[in-house]
């Protein structure tokens, strides 16, 4: 119940993120914490583009991935059409052994959406000093067993806390959740994409 106040609580009130309209990407990350996603990071051939696995699957990246498609902005073509002319610029190959792009799971690996934000968004600089992060940041970390995670600042000021909550997939879906500074900070990056279909 108390997580369920807090949701709406933030749902009603004015973001800070100054990307694309309404839905905001805020909104739309606060809204994949309604959905029942079990975690299942399982390759799937999805269709492209606006491909994606099934809605009660899903990892960390699927909440970044369905936040933007909420925005109609499609991170799986974005991803795919810049790995296709700059290859050579993505991990693929040194990481995954990969000779070319794959649209059905590049855009759901941590590494290849830093790359893609710090290619056409803002790098930011990784702090301790949670004012530097604004509700919309995208926040990379490196969890224990060196596994990549990646989640959706979405508020600075949320009741008593001082540190800005994150929406984030680490296991049992998504969740809104305090957790910032919980593990090492890989990543911090600002996308504010141009809405299509306007």
């Amino acid at each position: 119940m108390k997580r369920l106040t807090l949701v709406l609580a933030l749902l009603c009130s004015p973001t800070v993120y100054a990307g694309a309209s309404a839905p905001d990407l805020v909104y739309a990350a606060l809204e994949r914490t309604k959905h029942s996603v079990r975690y299942d990071g399982a390759y799937h051939s999805i269709s492209y583009p606006n491909g994606d696995v099934p809605a009660n699957i899903g990892v960390c990246t699927d909440v970044i991935i369905r936040s933007y498609r909420q925005l109609n902005v499609d991170l799986q073509a974005l991803v795919h059409e810049d790995m296709l002319a700059n290859f050579s610029e993505y991990p693929s190959k040194r990481i995954w052994g990969l000779s070319r792009p794959d649209s059905n799971i590049d855009h759901r690996r941590v590494p290849n959406l830093q790359t893609f934000f710090t290619r056409h968004g803002t790098v930011l600089p990784i702090s301790q000093n949670a004012k530097a992060y604004r509700s919309g940041d995208i926040v990379t970390w490196m969890l224990p067993g060196n596994l990549p995670h990646i989640g959706i600042i979405v508020n600075q000021d949320v009741g008593d806390k001082e540190k800005p909550y994150v929406v984030h997939n680490i296991g049992s879906g998504p969740i809104l959740e305090d957790m910032l500074f919980d593990y090492q900070i890989t990543g911090h990056y600002r996308y504010e994409a141009t809405v299509s279909g306007d």
